[in-house]
């Protein structure tokens, strides 16, 4: 008996060693990342949370306003596309609730209608009318949401690779990521998930760029860096297991969309399949447009061809100055 006592509190002190060197690097990598990666813009207070943002152009001209998707921030879009845009366009780009330096007060601002409730409120105070949403993969999901919510105050919809339909099973690269206790969720993003990603993340990012290269610079310059965080991972937690319901909840909503624009995939995308989620968008009055060869990332990796399609919906959705919908 006493053998067996040794050996259990021998167990106990590996796995309290363990937690506590996960938490110590944990601590470490945030800082790290955050000084790498400062924020880019300002942040506007809503309710449920904070919304930081970027703003560039001329407020004047017509209004884009960029979502990113899961595990990402708006450096997805600064990366590339912000700059682009901006020359003839006023453009937001947003970190999501809880993304990036974002932030959401609670586990139940995690839901699409939620996201995109606080979202909206940001951009009233910002007071941008006629918000043409450019959504990437879950951020598709949200502008979604944020048409279906607020008709009225949307001018179009250009959604690149989005998540628009059930999915069935967690896409792979994504898996770990779905932990349905709020205490364990925290717990292992205090702890274990940071050094775990670091170590996965060639291997992670290979599976969602493919079958693209992914850019050297992605930590840096797309803000990759900022996902080694435990507010990110359990940010994304949360955002997986509540779009898993949320867009069960919302596919049947897409009958009373009123909002024109278009959808754009990779052909070739592992993460979302495109009959799956782009083709069916097309009984909703959504143009569909697939790139050959290419994978999910599409921002970053085919900015000329998501440049050109957003400048699509934009054009056929633009309102004429003074004229609200």
């Amino acid at each position: 008996m006493q053998t067996i006592l040794i050996l259990l509190a021998l167990v106990v002190a590996a796995i309290a060693a363990l937690l506590a060197w996960g938490w110590l690097t944990t601590r470490r990598a945030a800082r790290e990342a955050e000084t790498l990666m400062p924020p880019l813009g300002r942040s506007v207070d809503v309710s449920g949370g904070k919304i930081h943002f970027v703003e560039a152009g001329d407020p004047a001209k017509q209004t884009l306003v960029m979502i990113h998707g899961l595990s990402g921030q708006l450096q997805h879009f600064t990366y590339a596309l912000v700059d682009r845009l901006a020359t003839d366009h006023h453009v937001i780009a947003v970190d999501r609730p809880g993304c990036g330096f974002s932030t959401r007060d609670d586990e139940k601002h995690a839901t699409l209608s939620e996201q995109a409730r606080m979202i909206g409120e940001a951009l009233d105070q910002l007071e941008a009318r006629d918000w043409v949403l450019i959504g990437h993969s879950l951020g598709g999901a949200v502008s979604l949401a944020m048409a279906l919510d607020r008709p009225r105050d949307v001018a179009g919809l250009a959604l690149i690779a989005p998540l628009t339909h059930s999915v069935g099973a967690t896409p792979p690269a994504f898996r770990a990521l779905e932990i349905r206790k709020p205490w364990l969720r925290k717990m292992i993003g205090h702890t274990l998930a940071v050094p775990a990603a670091r170590r996965a993340a060639p291997v992670t990012l290979n599976s969602v760029f493919a079958p693209e290269p992914w850019p050297e610079d992605f930590l840096t310059r797309a803000g990759g860096a900022l996902g080694l965080r435990p507010e990110a991972f359990i940010t994304a937690s949360e955002d997986v297991v509540h779009a898993t319901g949320g867009i069960d909840q919302q596919s049947p909503r897409y009958r009373d969309l009123e909002v024109p624009g278009a959808v754009l995939f990779g052909a070739e995308d592992p993460i979302l399949l495109p009959t799956q989620q782009g083709v069916p968008m097309k009984n909703y009055n959504l143009r569909y447009e697939e790139l050959p060869g290419r994978g999910h990332m599409i921002p970053i990796t085919a900015p000329d061809e998501c440049e050109e399609f957003i400048r699509s919906v934009a054009i056929s959705t633009r309102i004429p100055a003074g004229l609200g919908r």
